[in-house]
């Protein structure tokens, strides 16, 4: 294959705005892309609903801004639109089916060797293999480029449907059934959302602590308050913000993040979940919160003394970090409170 100076992975948004600034520079580019088009993420695997969670401002591509009709917070055909506008402008032409294997640095020639699966038209074996040659490698293939549906015992042989959220479009063929939504990221809680307003009977597992954030006060932090404060404070005052308009969330099964939205995404690279009316919902009763005992260390979510009491008779014992006495105390709390319910 010909050789040029880069060799881009990926055509999302990433990809699409690293080319249109090696464009800016007459910097010659290969993008390869497995996919059959650009912004695939968004073409193909997102709900009908879904708008980007940030304004507009933070959300455009370089070079190239946001038209002016567009509300602040832009849909998901919104986003198509403008992303093909971009593309058309700084004339990107990703090589499409290009699934790449390997890539590899020769350190006598200072060159990338990246080897890709031509997969157009074709399957299996039968795939071309092409190789191509940079000086610079560009990987762009995006955080979430890659579903994953966690092997859970019993998943595979139950007779409900299940499938990953980047198979769900919207809640109508769902009304009046029973849905549960494995996880309470912003995807699961809007997916969670668009069920119960399309009347379905919705359950979500919360398993980690979470931050919740309406749309003004993510807008006030992003956009007001970082130009006056530092990160620390302005967490500080968004985590106070959230425990004053929602109050005590643990009754329903969400367990509040002691952090700020800037320390957990600087921390841990997880967004701040954008609350659309999702837990308005989870209050109401409209989605039951089914929410995990545990946290992912193994230890009970619930501090000392109701560590050891779950919800629908799911109890833990010596799982609080206080050893043999705890364990006891805990025992004993659990036994107690099973004997009175058998009572009844």
């Amino acid at each position: 294959m010909e050789e040029q100076a880069v060799i881009i992975v990926g055509s999302g948004p990433s990809g699409l705005a690293t080319a249109a600034c090696l464009h800016r520079h007459s910097i010659p580019y290969t993008i390869l892309e497995r996919e059959d088009c650009f912004a695939s993420l968004w073409k193909k695997y997102s709900y009908d609903r879904l708008h980007l969670h940030l304004v507009k401002h933070f959300c455009e591509l370089p070079h190239m801004s946001f038209p002016p009709s567009y509300p602040r917070y832009v849909s998901k055909n919104q986003f198509i639109q403008y992303l093909d506008d971009y593309v058309s402008r700084f004339d990107v032409k990703p090589l499409y089916g290009r699934s790449v294997e390997s890539a590899v640095y020769d350190e006598a020639s200072k060159r990338w060797t990246v080897k890709a699966k031509n997969v157009t038209g074709t399957s299996g074996d039968q795939s071309e293999k092409e190789a191509y040659f940079g000086r610079f490698l560009v990987v762009a293939s995006g955080e979430s480029c890659d579903p994953f549906t966690p092997d859970i015992d019993g998943l595979s042989s139950s007779t409900a449907e299940v499938f990953h959220s980047t198979r769900y479009k919207n809640g109508k063929p769902y009304s009046g059934k029973h849905v549960l939504v494995v996880g309470c990221g912003n995807s699961g809680m809007e997916i969670a959302l668009d069920l119960a307003n399309h009347c379905a009977k919705t359950s979500i597992v919360i398993r980690s602590p979470m931050s919740v954030y309406s749309r003004e006060m993510l807008y006030l932090g992003t956009k007001v308050l970082v130009k006056y404060f530092s990160l620390e404070t302005v967490d500080w005052v968004m985590v106070l913000l959230s425990k004053l308009y929602y109050g005590d969330l643990s009754k329903y099964g969400i367990t509040r993040s002691k952090e700020g939205p800037f320390s957990t995404k600087i921390k841990h690279g997880k967004y701040p979940v954008l609350d659309l009316g999702t837990c308005k919902k989870i209050k109401s009763g409209e989605i039951q919160g089914d929410e995990y005992l545990l946290n992912e260390d193994g230890f009970s979510k619930q501090s000392p003394p109701n560590n050891w009491k779950g919800k629908k008779g799911l109890y833990c014992a010596g799982l609080s970090g206080r050893g043999f006495y705890g364990a006891g105390t805990d025992a004993q709390n659990i036994s107690n409170e099973i004997k009175s319910l058998l009572s009844l």
